[in-house]
C-alpha cells in the first residue's frame, strides 16, 4: 500500500495526528528529496517524540526521475507499508507523485492520501475572493512567449487564477500584468504559515510601485481576480498588436472605448 502524506508548508504544527501514525508505520519513504524528509523526521523526533522504524528505506522520486524509477520498480517493494511526501504541502499538486499514484491504479495497489497543508487552499481562504470556482496554474512558464500568453490566459479568465511564483519573477509578473490592465486586483501571499508570512491585496499598478523598492524574498502565491464582463483590456492590445493599419486600429478601438478614433490614431501613432 502506498499513503501520500501530505507535509506542513512552513509550520512544522501543522502535521497531523494521523500523518505521524502512518510515518511511524512505515517501511519505505518515496521522497521528491531523502534529505528533506530526514530532516522533518528528525525535527518530528523532537518535537512530538516521533519514532521510526530501524529498517526503513528511503527512495528518491523526483520530478525528473519519478516516471523512469517507475517503470521499474518491483510490485513486491509495494506491498509493505509505503509512503510518499514531497518536500512540503500535498504530494501531486505541482509537485511529484502523480506518476506513482497511476502506476498503483494500474498495477491494483491500494492506495490512500491523508488531507493536510495545502499552499492554494490556505490562500485562497485568505483571499476575500468570494467566487467558489477557480483555476489553479502551478507555475507559469519562466519566459517568452509562453509565459506572456500565460498571463493573458489567466486576465481573460472568467475564474480567479491561482499560481505560484519565484521571488526572483515577481516584480516583472506584477509589471507585465499592469501593462495589460493596471486597475485588476491582486492578491498576494509570502511565506504562508511561516514567521514571516504577509499578505497584500490591491490592484497590480498599486502593489507593483508598493514592491519595486524592496528586496523580495520567500515563496509566493498569488490570485488575480477574474475579468470583468466589461473588461476590455485584453482585446485593446490585441487590437494594438494587430498587423492592420493604424486607421483601422483607431476606428475598432474607438468602437470599444470611450476614445474617440482621432485620439487613438495620436496614441498609437506616439507609440
Amino acid at each position: 500500500m502506498v499513503t501520500f502524506v501530505s507535509t506542513p508548508i512552513g509550520n512544522l504544527e501543522d502535521i497531523t495526528y494521523r500523518t505521524v501514525k502512518t510515518l511511524e508505520n512505515a517501511d519505505i519513504f518515496f521522497c521528491e528529496d531523502t534529505r528533506v524528509v530526514k530532516r522533518l523526521i528528525h525535527l518530528l523526533g523532537e518535537k512530538l517524540d516521533l519514532k521510526t522504524k530501524d529498517n526503513k528505506e528511503f527512495i528518491s522520486l523526483n520530478s525528473h526521475t519519478e516516471a523512469s524509477k517507475i517503470e521499474g520498480l518491483d510490485l513486491e517493494i509495494l506491498e509493505k507499508n509505503c509512503v510518499f511526501l514531497s518536500d512540503a504541502g500535498t504530494p501531486c499538486v505541482s509537485d511529484p507523485g502523480a506518476y506513482l499514484a497511476q502506476f498503483c491504479i494500474d498495477n491494483n495497489i491500494k492506495i490512500d492520501s491523508l488531507p493536510g497543508a495545502n499552499a492554494v487552499l490556505t490562500a485562497y481562504s485568505l483571499s476575500g475572493f468570494v467566487e467558489s470556482k477557480f483555476t489553479f496554474l502551478g507555475f507559469l512558464h519562466n519566459k517568452g512567449k509562453e509565459r506572456k500568453k500565460d498571463i493573458e490566459d489567466l486576465l481573460d479568465s472568467k475564474y480567479p487564477s491561482i499560481f505560484y511564483e519565484s521571488p526572483t519573477r515577481l516584480l516583472s509578473l506584477l509589471e507585465e500584468i499592469s501593462k495589460l490592465d493596471e486597475n485588476r486586483t491582486v492578491f498576494l501571499v509570502k511565506e504562508l504559515t511561516k514567521m514571516y508570512q504577509k499578505i497584500y491585496k490591491s490592484s497590480v499598478s498599486e502593489l507593483y510601485n508598493q514592491l519595486k523598492e524592496t528586496q523580495i524574498k520567500g515563496e509566493w502565491t498569488v490570485i488575480v481576480a477574474p475579468r470583468s464582463e466589461d473588461d476590455n483590456s485584453l482585446k485593446i492590445e490585441e487590437i494594438k498588436n494587430s498587423d492592420l493599419k493604424i486607421k483601422e486600429k483607431a476606428k475598432l478601438l474607438a468602437e470599444i472605448t470611450d476614445i474617440s478614433p482621432k485620439e487613438w490614431y495620436k496614441k498609437l501613432l506616439s507609440n
